[in-house]
């Protein structure tokens, strides 16, 4: 019989290696380290795996999953049951923990995936208490289709999928009033450039960069499509007719105030 199969007395390496479910070089490491070897011979002098062996590569494999160093794993095999039940408590233990761990890793990649696709991971009966008449459940939808593959979106969603409604309220309450705020500056007669329009352009950069970190030059972009992008115009308008263009005109003169020409501003 060749290497690979069954030999007299036992099985080749690569039978058992096919067996257990490992390499034939895990065996030879083994084999090696003194950790479990073959005790049969075929008659063309091959050693080969007897059915005690391979009970032990099992037994190997199985300690080996479960974190016992290789080097430890002899002596634990021959150690007293008390001994060897103590280390597999202590081990399942481990192994407890461990996917608790992972299945809370898994809940967390489901959310991300679920906030990259929806955007705002709040219960549909809770979202127009949440967000009052500033929901819109076609502007995500906008959104992805428009960033979906930005790292700001990534980034969006990463944080989106992190918060409860309560998180969403502690953000959508500020922006509300910081809007009635620059409503109140617009129909106060504030200027563009002022140091009143820069602190209040400056505060609606920092909101924006609860979503996503948004650069002066991101935000100069940003107060633009409020005047392009459909429904995003309303959300200020309503407010304070003309408010959507305001605010462009004073994002645009707290930019230059950075360093930043409108004219040539990108999205980083």
């Amino acid at each position: 019989m060749d290497e690979q199969g069954r030999a007299e007395g036992g099985v080749t390496v690569g039978r058992a290696a096919a067996e257990i479910g490992v390499s034939v070089r895990t065996l030879h490491h083994w084999d090696e380290l003194g950790v479990a070897h073959p005790s049969g011979r075929n008659q063309s002098g091959y050693r080969s795996y007897l059915p005690v062996d391979i009970a032990r590569l099992r037994r190997v494999l199985l300690l080996r999953d479960l974190g016992v160093p290789l080097a430890r794993i002899p002596a634990l095999l021959s150690a007293p049951a008390a001994e060897r039940r103590a280390e597999l408590t202590q081990r399942r233990r481990e192994l407890g923990d461990t996917i608790k761990r992972l299945e809370a890793v898994a809940r967390s990649v489901d959310r991300l995936l679920e906030a990259d696709e929806v955007g705002v991971l709040v219960p549909e009966e809770e979202r127009q208490a949440v967000f009052s008449d500033d929901w819109n459940p076609t502007m995500a939808e906008t959104a992805r289709a428009r960033w979906g593959d930005s790292a700001q979106w990534a980034e969006y969603a990463e944080r989106s999928a992190t918060r409860t409604p309560d998180d969403w309220r502690a953000l959508v309450g500020p922006m509300r009033d910081l809007v009635d705020e620059l409503a109140e500056a617009k129909r106060a007669g504030v200027v563009a450039g002022s140091e009143t329009a820069n602190t209040l352009a400056e505060r609606h950069r920092a909101a924006l960069s609860e979503y996503f970190h948004c650069t002066p030059s991101m935000h100069v972009i940003t107060g633009r499509l409020a005047l392009t992008e459909p429904g995003m115009a309303d959300t200020y308008d309503r407010i304070d007719p003309g408010l959507a263009a305001w605010l462009s005109l004073v994002i645009d003169a707290n930019a230059r105030n950075h360093g930043v020409d409108p004219d040539t501003a990108v999205w980083e």
